[in-house]
């Protein structure tokens, strides 16, 4: 099993590698930037689990790159790791989309344990999730079907792959790098072309239902628009 992959955001040089390094010791792998200007750019090029993110950054706050994170990835787990212990600051975290928000100095083994049980958490949705409505459709992400009444459409592996990424996060934007690395393994010209005919084929699959879109936004990714009636 690969290991879960944590974005980490802090600018304190010696404590970012201490705790990297502890993280990497309880076999996490992680990603650690220390600048919140490059934070997001970052993100939309990896493929993350956990977000772990300090408040007090140069340049940008953890607040606003877990709001800008959110608009990328609506589901991911946001920890906030921060001194500022004010009751506004706590529910400003939340209101962020944070999943928890631990005030410094903290005992590392309460970190630890917190991730483990996101990681639980996350397991055993995915463990769990093989069907998605999809508007009109029901998508079995495990057989690999798409189906509306009595109608139903095989796909193959890689629509299959990239219909069940987005039907995690509908209405959210998917990046292209992330999408490519997580499927075809590398985000080259030639693998990028191969998926924009997979999301071409996976366009018209949905459009029987006019509630359903997957919109391309130009240089960014894609999103599947789940408009209500």
């Amino acid at each position: 099993m690969k290991p879960f992959n944590i974005f980490l955001v802090e600018d304190d040089l010696s404590f970012g590698s201490v705790l990297k390094s502890y993280l990497e010791i309880n076999d996490f792998s992680v990603d650690w930037i220390d600048d919140g200007k490059y934070a997001v750019d970052h993100f939309r090029k990896g493929m993350f689990d956990i977000c772990i993110l300090d408040v007090m950054l140069p340049h940008v706050d953890g607040f606003t790159i877990a709001n800008e994170i959110r608009q990328i990835n609506n589901s991911i787990p946001i920890i906030f790791l921060t001194a500022k212990k004010l009751k506004e600051d706590v529910l400003r975290g939340y209101g962020a989309g944070g999943d928890d928000y631990i005030t410094k100095p903290f005992d590392t083994d309460i970190l630890l344990a917190k991730i483990r049980a996101i990681v639980a958490r996350l397991d055993f949705q995915s463990g769990t999730k093989d069907i998605f409505e999809i508007g009109k459709f029901i998508f079995n992400a495990k057989l690999r079907t798409l189906t509306a009444g009595d109608d139903e459409k095989k796909l193959s592996p890689k629509e299959a792959q990239l219909l069940e990424l987005l039907a995690v996060n509908p209405n959210a934007l998917i990046s292209r790098e992330m999408a490519l690395k997580k499927i075809w393994g590398n985000d080259d010209y030639f693998t990028a072309r191969s998926m924009d005919v997979y999301i071409t084929k996976l366009r018209k699959m949905l459009s029987d239902d006019p509630h359903l879109n997957i919109k391309n936004i130009h240089g960014a990714g894609f999103q599947l628009i789940v408009s209500k009636e």
